[in-house]
């Protein structure tokens, strides 16, 4: 649920969020059973509130209804459940189960893939494909997270720490001027 939370939304936020959204809801049935306006009130500070409540609350009757109350591992289904992607599902199987199916790839992994000159894609699944196929499968789940501290603590979007990058003598500073 918080990963259905983080989508535009910062890990800070989701962190403050989910304590009371657990407190109130521990398990996948009483989710399933929350009052809209109730869930909606909670989780409003994400962003896209009505959306994120609705994907929340369908996630959690499917989950009780097809798969025992229990978060599936496997990536097909996974994908079944109403706000979960590729990237979701690759956080879930990977953090939660130590299952490599595929590399996480957010908005930090997208923008260092293209820096970094490992991908000139855009668009995430072929990024997660291009990022697939030049790294070994037990490496998978660690570079996602590698890279994601890293474009929150160093290489930033808007301004990147070039001077204190770790990776700067490999870098090719694409998009930087």
């Amino acid at each position: 649920m918080a990963t259905i939370l983080s989508a535009q939304c910062t890990d800070v936020r989701v962190n403050k969020i989910t304590p009371a959204l657990f407190a109130r809801y521990p398990d996948a049935r009483a989710l399933a059973q929350a009052k809209t306006p109730e869930l909606e009130s909670i989780v409003r500070s994400a962003g896209f509130y009505r959306a994120k409540a609705k994907s929340i609350q369908e996630t959690a009757k499917s989950l009780v209804v097809n798969f025992g109350s229990q978060v599936p591992r496997s990536m097909a289904e996974l994908l079944t459940l109403r706000g979960v992607a590729r990237k979701t599902a690759n956080v879930v199987l990977g953090t939660a189960y130590g299952k490599a199916e595929g590399v996480v790839v957010d908005t930090h992994v997208k923008r260092l893939s293209y820096r970094l000159g490992l991908s000139d894609q855009t668009d995430p699944e072929k990024i997660e494909k291009d990022l697939m196929a030049i790294l070994p499968r037990k490496r998978w789940i660690f570079f996602g997270h590698a890279l994601v501290w890293h474009g929150r603590r160093v290489c930033k979007a808007a301004a990147p720490d070039c001077e204190n990058c770790c990776m700067k003598q490999f870098c090719p500073r694409r998009g930087m001027v």
